[in-house]
Parts: C-alpha cells; structure tokens; sequence
C-alpha cells in the first residue's frame, strides 16, 4: 500500500478489499480501537455511571463486534486458513496445527464476547451495570494475543505464499460477505 502525502504528511490510505491481507490488518486496526474503547468504558462507568458518552460507546462496540468481528472471524475460516492450508500441504509446512489452534481462540473469543455483551446492552439502555475489569482484560488481552500471532506468522505467510489468483478469491468472498442481498 501506497502512503500519500497530504498537507506534509504522509497519509497511509485505507486498504480496499483488492487487497485482502491489507484489509484483514486493517480489521485487526478496528478490533485494536474497539478494545481500547472498552477499556476505557470501564474506567468511565466508575466516575460517570451509564451517561450518554457510555451508552453510544457501548452501542458501538457492540456493533463491530455484533457484525464486522463475525465477519472477520468468518474470512479467516472460511477463506484465508482453508487457502494456507491448502498451500501448507504442498509445501510440507507444519502451518495448520497452528491454524486449528487459531480456530479455537476463535471459539474461546466468542465465548468471551459473550460475556461481556449483555452488559455492554445494558450500558446501552442506560442502566449503570458494572463492567468487570478482569471480564474486560480477559477479552482485551485474549485478542490483543491472538492479533499479534496472526500478524507476527500467519499473515506474512499468506502474503508471501499466496498467488494472485488465491487473493483474488479471497478478496471476493471477503466482498461477497458484506454485499447486502436483496430480499
């Protein structure tokens, strides 16, 4: 990806889904941002209870965890590992014991996000419920890990073993989950 400079500074443009592994960094960004919210949402709450800047944080952590994390979650699963893994197999690469671990911090993140969203659905309607630091720190650093792993080994090895027209299909069964079917 190209920086631009804009104004004397170099601006680092939005990867765009033509370029797949960018763009899963990118989510990785949003997920990083989403966590730090919430860790100060927690902070928040104990000097100004469920106030209107608690409730829309709240509403908008959900959301990207309700919709983008899913689908994140979903082009790693269903696309990128199923492609590494393929391609560990001709290389003889021990990749995919790693791979079916992700996939289990995928279930244990899940599970944790179950947790923490019912209170965060309160927070959202207003009412002043505790948001445990240790329910918050599991969840943040159960990400924060499992982000740097897959950005330290899995990521540059799909940058680096992919072709072109693997990213391709990755690219448009990343488009093809966000396109809004009609009814």
């Amino acid at each position: 990806m190209r920086k631009v400079k804009f104004d004397n500074v170099l601006v680092k443009p939005a990867p765009s889904f033509d370029e797949p592994i960018e763009m899963l960094k990118a989510c990785h960004e949003r997920i990083a941002e989403q966590c730090a919210t919430l860790e100060k949402l927690a902070a928040h709450l104990l000097s100004h209870g469920a106030d209107e800047q608690a409730q829309q944080a709240s509403k908008n952590i959900m959301r990207y965890f309700d919709v983008a994390g899913p689908h994140h979650h979903a082009d790693e699963e269903d696309d990128l590992f199923p492609l590494l893994n393929e391609t560990a197999k001709r290389r003889g690469s021990p990749v995919a014991e790693r791979i079916e671990s992700l996939l289990g911090e995928h279930r244990e993140l899940e599970a944790a996000w179950a947790q923490v969203r019912p209170v965060l659905a309160d927070i959202a309607q207003g009412l002043t419920t505790p948001l445990e630091r240790s329910l918050v720190d599991r969840f943040v650093n159960a990400y924060r890990n499992h982000m740097a792993f897959e950005e330290s080994e899995i990521l540059p090895l799909a940058q680096a073993w992919l072709d072109h027209r693997q990213l391709a299909k990755l690219s448009a069964a990343m488009v093809a989950r966000r396109t809004v079917k009609p009814k």
